[in-house]
């Protein structure tokens, strides 16, 4: 069975992957660490982003392994790195690049064969789990993802207003919005679920409620 969650940046779609794919002993794939991570090969190998090319190469030479929680880069943890403010304004040029996107969906595809599992990611619903079993789309509103992700910098060690978040937060949902591959948008048949007002462990519950009425309704 596959579980797609997708969302907008902030909508806490990793963290409740993660916990809802432990909680039904499922197997879990962050495809946004992957897009991360060529990005930061890109960046730490000084290739332009300009160069469609090139970034094609990193991203083809890039061996990434999810490991639990640790993400592995051509065997180095890279879990807190990829995770920074610079790799984020960046991560645009991977998650635009057709090639990458591509790329990148053999690798989900490749990682979800023959497996019980969750992934989460921007149109794994919409695009490269098309047949999905389960689409959940987690959604919030803007204000109360910035502050998601204030705390979520701050436990980090990142210092970051609201403002200088939301900013960032209002380009990156633009772009999504409007991306010509991987475009942001809920899938036809996913169930939308807003988490304004509501704790982890609510959309938690909430999230396999979803997943358990699916699997009621699967035929034995």
């Amino acid at each position: 069975m596959i579980v797609t969650i997708d969302g907008p940046a902030g909508a806490g779609k990793s963290s409740i992957a993660r916990s809802a794919a432990t909680r039904l002993g499922f197997a879990f794939l962050d495809t946004g660490a992957m897009y991360r991570c060529v990005t930061y090969a890109a960046l730490s190998g000084d290739c332009s982003f300009d160069d469609a090319e090139a970034l094609l190469r990193v991203a083809r030479s890039c061996q990434i392994r999810l490991d639990g929680a640790r993400v592995l880069l051509n065997g180095e943890d890279v879990s807190e790195a990829i995770r920074t403010p610079e790799v984020t304004r960046h991560i645009r040029y991977a998650a635009d690049h057709p090639g990458v996107r591509a790329h990148l969906n053999v690798q989900q595809r490749e990682a979800a064969r023959g497996k019980n599992i969750v992934t989460e990611g921007r149109d794994q619903g919409s695009e490269v789990f098309p047949d999905a079993q389960c689409k959940i789309f987690l959604t919030a509103s803007p204000e109360v993802r910035a502050q998601r992700r204030q705390q979520q910098l701050a436990a980090a060690g990142k210092v970051l207003s609201v403002e200088e978040i939301l900013a960032d937060q209002n380009r990156r949902d633009l772009e999504d919005r409007l991306r010509e591959v991987g475009r942001l948008r809920p899938a036809a048949d996913a169930v939308v679920l807003n988490t304004d007002g509501m704790q982890p462990e609510e959309v938690l519950e909430a999230v396999l409620q979803i997943v358990r009425r699916v699997q009621d309704a699967e035929p034995a």
